[in-house]
């Protein structure tokens, strides 16, 4: 008796509550998108339900649905940017040693990154001035954000340390507070001032950071 073929196997379509659940990820991922450079023209304080839906040509309503609130909103694109910044500076430099050339590398994709901020903003900046004397979940958010990646750039410095590096008594946090610094500097100096040669001067900055506290 000849053998029945078996039939091909079907791959199982997406049940319809999967697909709504994906297409509403999709929407709101591009609203998140869409309120992120928003925020870096106009600051998270700027955000508006309102100016969203206008450039999403979507309801107020259909986008108050995927975030609940207007801080649940700031929060979302606050993670996103930080979600942004940490893969383009710190994941980059992951590549390199420990030591020295893994903390110039983060400074180095920092101020790239930074640099490419002029012509718009940085949020966690703006973001400061914004929410600095303003208790709540969205400063609770930027403060979350700029800790983890100053902490980040601690251990690479202290890294640096114990590979020999630098001096035996370097203090990370304190370096990590001057690089920080003349990363603030270089975006009011370029941005704010428009003085030319801001970035020739942050690297002149950082080198002598490194000067004094080379071992």
């Amino acid at each position: 008796m000849p053998q029945r073929l078996a039939s091909p196997t079907r791959r199982a379509r997406p049940a319809p509550a999967d697909r709504a659940l994906a297409k509403g990820q999709q929407t709101k991922a591009a609203i998140v998108d869409a309120a992120l450079r928003m925020a870096a023209q106009v600051g998270l304080e700027g955000l508006s339900i309102g100016a969203l839906a206008e450039v999403m040509e979507m309801s107020k309503s259909g986008v108050f649905a995927h975030f609940g609130s207007r801080d649940e909103l700031q929060i979302s694109v606050v993670r996103e940017y930080y979600a942004r910044f940490e893969a383009e500076v710190f994941h980059t430099a992951l590549a390199l040693p420990r030591g020295l050339p893994r903390v110039r590398a983060l400074f180095e994709h920092w101020m790239r990154y930074t640099s490419a901020e002029l012509d718009s903003g940085c949020i966690f900046i703006s973001g400061a001035v914004e929410f600095d004397d303003r208790p709540g979940p969205v400063r609770d958010a930027l403060i979350e954000a700029v800790t983890a990646w100053q902490e980040a750039m601690e251990r690479a410095v202290a890294q640096a340390r114990d590979e020999g590096h630098l001096v035996p008594d370097a203090d990370e946090r304190q370096i990590t507070f001057e690089i920080h610094a003349l990363i603030l500097a270089l975006h009011y100096d370029a941005r704010f001032l428009q003085r030319p040669g801001s970035m020739a001067r942050a690297l002149r900055g950082f080198d002598n950071i490194l000067a004094r506290y080379g071992a």
